[in-house]
């Protein structure tokens, strides 16, 4: 596969939000973006705060634009400030250094898009994405 179906992106969500149920996370807000940015699936639990979908979407469109998992980009943030602070206004969807916004790739290595995951702890939004990524038969790049 080097592009990323509905049916993979609909399999992320509803794996990640299971992986979230079945630890009793806050409700999340779930974004996927394709390669290109663009806006793949999405869903936002009941009783999720309003900014949930704003901020899970600059997690993924952060982590597809800069090519690199949040995690990561967490850590350039922390390293080189400035540059992350001049990148931000940019990132037309957005950015937001810190966990959540995991890369989608192929067993072959290539971007095929991200998900951005926000309504918990940053590093159990990560977790989400991950398990929802992983249960669709791809690989997680989290940075």
């Amino acid at each position: 596969m080097n592009t990323l179906t509905l049916e993979a992106a609909q399999k992320i969500i509803t794996a990640a939000l299971a992986f979230a149920h079945s630890k009793k996370f806050s409700p999340l807000g779930i974004i996927i973006v394709d390669a290109r940015g663009a806006l793949k699936a999405s869903a936002i639990e009941d009783k999720s705060t309003l900014m949930r979908w704003k901020v899970a979407f600059a997690k993924a469109s952060g982590a597809i634009n800069m090519g690199m998992g949040t995690r990561k980009l967490m850590g350039l943030a922390a390293d080189r400030p400035a540059f992350v602070a001049g990148a931000t206004p940019l990132a037309e969807m957005g950015l937001m250094p810190v966990p959540g916004g995991v890369l989608i790739r192929n067993q072959d290595g290539e971007v095929l898009g991200a998900v951005g995951v926000s309504g918990d702890t940053s590093d159990n939004d990560e977790l989400a994405g991950i398990a929802g990524i992983e249960a669709a038969g791809l690989v997680a790049d989290a940075g």
